[in-house]
């Protein structure tokens, strides 16, 4: 199919050019894809081709339900067509094309963050061509070898026009023009350094490397020739599993998801009975750089009998959200739109199946390659534990893919921590933290370390939330180590000598006199069971945490405020016995400024700020000069 596309002037004298400037995100993609040197430039035609694809995709979807659409073109196709006299290199499709407006919408602005993504993390990669795909900008890898790019599109079901022109310095035009032919074509001015892109050879070596799954045909044209196709154009989740290699399944995930890194996990299977469907999943090897995106959508396409649908019907719950991929119905109806899907019940049927299968191929993945495993884990784990406080439903399953970083271990199963308990141990043990630094510091953990406790080191913020809500783990409920009272005294310390006799009852003379100096600073003052190195530490007794408490306090409307802790004291700790001693001897008073700067070392202790730093700062003067200061002649 030879490219008909003429760029003249609209007889008609429909207005002159329009002058734009760009966003100026794209401003500065645009000197990155001009001034910059990429070891790859094949990128662009994969992704132009790829983009031409969705057009495509697009226009089918919208002919079921205006069959019209195609009557001027019927044939859905790509044509490549290079023009060596004029160095020109012409991408067309007889997709669904773009209005006026979508040429300046789409072409010089970007709605999401994707270009500022894309030009901060290309900075720490090198110039890593894969990315540009990944952030949703393809169409400007056009400047890595065009010195000017015209795009003329003619929308689907409409007679006008236009010419969007830019040589990529900061402005663009947007003209009307004649067009025969619906779709989109891209015509490429390229420098002298790109011209091998014009040779035949170039151009099919580029198409069959990236872009032969397209499920569209891709025509190559030159000169008077007949149009050849020089892709294979068959949907390559048709396509027995034995017939596709690593690298074609490689390349269909970055052409769905601009993540061209290996995939980590691969889930192609047909699926028979009460719904026929075929599914190609794959775990990227990557993290996609929309994965924390507020909206948690999924990124799955649904199709019906090789016909594209939507890309937003939520195939797997969100914190699956990072699986890319297709589902391929075979008895859904073809005219169903985007809304009745929200809610059809074979699409629902589909959902619980797909995810259970997805779940289970992990948990596959954890028991045959842990190597690969953790490397998945360590990229997605914050996000499918996201599914341990929503789907309640499947927490079993859940249960068992999950790892923690634990005193013990760099990543723990609940399996694995359940088979080590200690004598006499009854619960999972937790610690949650804002970070890993902050965790592995934790005075709390002093009793249960010198026990031998193994203790999970909770440090993603869905953790807090999952975690409260959990009833437990093989009859072994989780218990918090920076909550109510340490019930440590029936398992033994591996240093049996160290649990040496305390005074008990000058301890609790001192807990008194701490707690009348720092009033409602307080909730209460208590001698520690979980405290072997330290002189204090907080606790709380409400029914958070003090980590989800902080989380929550900072969230506007939470109602949320962080409740007065209770402070601990080591009865063995030496400033413990000698402050006790203070007391017994000149009364509480003389701890007083004691009190406040053993509270004030506590919340330093767990990386939170002192209530008061003025005060904090006089009393560390005043100890100071008692220790070091000469005495006065």
């Amino acid at each position: 199919m030879a490219n008909d596309t003429t760029a003249t002037v609209d007889a008609a004298g429909r207005g002159l050019p329009t002058s734009h400037q760009f966003q100026a995100e794209v401003t500065k993609l645009l000197q990155l894809m001009v001034h910059s040197v990429y070891s790859d430039r094949d990128v662009f035609l994969r992704e132009l081709i790829s983009n031409a694809a969705d057009a495509l995709d697009k226009l089918r979807y919208a002919a079921i339900a205006a069959p019209g659409l195609l009557e001027d073109a019927p044939e859905l196709a790509i044509t490549i067509t290079p023009d060596k006299e004029k160095k020109t290199l012409t991408i067309a499709d007889t997709g669904i094309g773009m209005s006026e407006r979508e040429l300046v919408e789409n072409l010089g602005t970007i709605a999401k963050s994707g270009t500022q993504a894309f030009v901060e993390d290309v900075k720490t990669k090198q110039g890593d061509v894969r990315l540009i795909g990944q952030f949703g900008i393809g169409f400007y890898s056009a400047f890595i070898v065009a010195s000017r790019v015209d795009v003329i599109s003619r929308r689907a079901g409409s007679d006008h026009a236009f010419m969007w022109s830019s040589d990529g310095t900061g402005s663009f035009t947007v003209s009307p023009v004649v067009s025969a032919q619906r779709g989109t074509s891209i015509i490429l001015h390229l420098r002298d350094d790109a011209l091998e892109f014009l040779e035949d050879w170039k151009i099919e070596s580029v198409v069959r490397t990236y872009s032969d799954h397209i499920a569209h045909p891709i025509m190559l044209s030159i000169g008077n020739e007949t149009a050849r196709q020089i892709n294979a154009a068959n949907a390559i989740w048709t396509r027995p599993k034995a017939e596709i290699t690593p690298e074609q399944h490689k390349e269909f995930l970055g052409h769905i998801s601009g993540n061209y890194a290996d995939p980590a996990l691969t889930l192609h299977y047909r699926a028979e009975g009460r719904h026929e469907y075929t599914v190609l999943l794959y775990v990227p090897g990557e993290r996609p750089f929309d994965l924390y995106d507020p909206e948690r959508r999924g990124r799955q396409k649904l199709y019906v009998k090789r016909v594209y649908i939507a890309d937003d019907v939520e195939l797997l719950p969100a914190y699956l959200r990072f699986v890319r991929g297709i589902v391929d119905s075979e008895d859904m109806p073809l005219n169903i739109s985007r809304e009745m899907l929200q809610n059809n019940p074979q699409v629902a049927a589909i959902r619980k199946a797909v995810t259970n299968k997805v779940l289970s191929e992990i948990k596959k993945l954890a028991e045959t390659d842990e190597a690969a495993f953790l490397k998945l884990w360590q990229v997605f784990g914050p996000v499918i534990k996201e599914g341990l406080y929503e789907d309640m439903e499947r927490r079993d399953q859940l249960y068992d893919i999950v790892r923690f970083r634990s005193t013990r271990d760099e990543a723990v199963s609940l399996k694995d921590y359940v088979s080590r308990l200690k004598e006499n141990q009854t619960a999972i043990y937790y610690l949650t933290a804002e970070d890993a630094a902050k965790a592995d510091a934790s005075p709390q953990l002093e009793g249960y370390k010198a026990r031998g406790v193994e203790v999970l080191l909770l440090t993603d913020p869905v953790d807090s939330f999952w975690v409260r809500t959990a009833l437990g783990f093989d009859g072994k409920p989780f218990k918090s180590v920076t909550q109510g009272a340490a019930d440590l005294d029936l398992i033994k310390r591996q240093d049996e000598a160290a649990d040496a006799g305390t005074d008990d009852a000058a301890t609790a003379v001192l807990a008194a006199a701490l707690k009348q100096a720092l009033g409602a600073g307080v909730k209460d003052v208590r001698a520690s069971k979980r405290l072997t190195e330290s002189a204090v530490c907080l606790v709380n007794d409400s029914q958070m945490d003090r980590t989800l408490e902080k989380l929550l306090s900072r969230q506007k409307d939470s109602g949320v405020t962080v409740s007065a802790p209770i402070l601990e004291i080591n009865p063995s700790h030496p400033l413990i016995e000698a402050l006790a001693r203070l007391v017994k001897a000149k009364g509480a008073s003389a701890v007083e400024d004691a009190a406040s700067l053993l509270l004030d070392q506590a919340f330093i202790s767990e990386g939170e700020p002192v209530p008061d730093p003025a005060a904090f700062a006089r009393r560390l003067t005043l100890v100071m000069n008692l220790a070091f200061a000469p005495p006065n002649p």
